[in-house]
């Protein structure tokens, strides 16, 4: 009967980990929140070593899994609450935002619906808000449909631009917001459900 009442998160992410393991971390010493797998389609990724640091199981899928719905399977025998989006860089497929609607969470490094759609991740998101002359960037965190950036809106976060802020430092003043709001607001739409 416990088992019922433990959530579990998965994640896809494609670059360093670094809010993967915050994420991690954030919910470690909680007995009724699991994370149970990192899922990623890139062999370098950064992301890999931290879940084997953490102990978390990983999975480096193929394309073609991705696009067959043989992926979509092995979530569906996860049963996952939320699948957490972090700094994942392919669209999410028709079928899986189908399976999990309200239960596919990303978060964009801007303040949408500014600095979005295809390609636009990391710097390229601050180099943006620089060349735009913004006087606030910072994080949302939203639901996925099948348009990059486009699904609803969670949580929102701003943070000054100055005169004198490079790409780096808006990354740095991002990343903050991240750490910060991602594992909160993951927590609050789990104890929701």
């Amino acid at each position: 009967m416990r088992n019922k009442t433990i959530k579990k998160i998965i994640f896809f992410a494609s670059g360093s980990g670094s809010n993967v393991q915050n994420i991690i971390q954030h919910f470690s010493t909680f007995d009724q929140i699991t994370t149970d797998l990192v899922l990623t389609n890139n062999q370098k990724a950064g992301v890999l070593d931290r879940a084997k640091s953490l102990n978390v199981p990983f999975y480096l899928f193929k394309k073609e899994e991705y696009l067959d719905d043989s992926l979509l399977n092995k979530l569906q025998t996860i049963k996952p609450d939320l699948i957490v989006l972090a700094g994942f860089l392919l669209k999410i497929p028709k079928s899986i935002v189908a399976a999990y609607p309200d239960k596919i969470i990303n978060i964009h490094p801007a303040l949408l619906p500014k600095h979005a759609g295809k390609g636009m991740y990391g710097d390229r998101v601050h180099q943006s808000v620089l060349d735009s002359g913004d006087s606030k960037t910072g994080i949302t965190i939203h639901y996925v449909n099948e348009n990059y950036d486009e699904g609803s809106i969670i949580f929102q976060s701003a943070v000054e631009v100055s005169k004198a802020d490079t790409v780096e430092s808006i990354a740095n003043k991002v990343h903050q917001l991240e750490y910060k709001h991602y594992p909160e607001v993951l927590h609050q739409l789990l104890k929701d459900q």
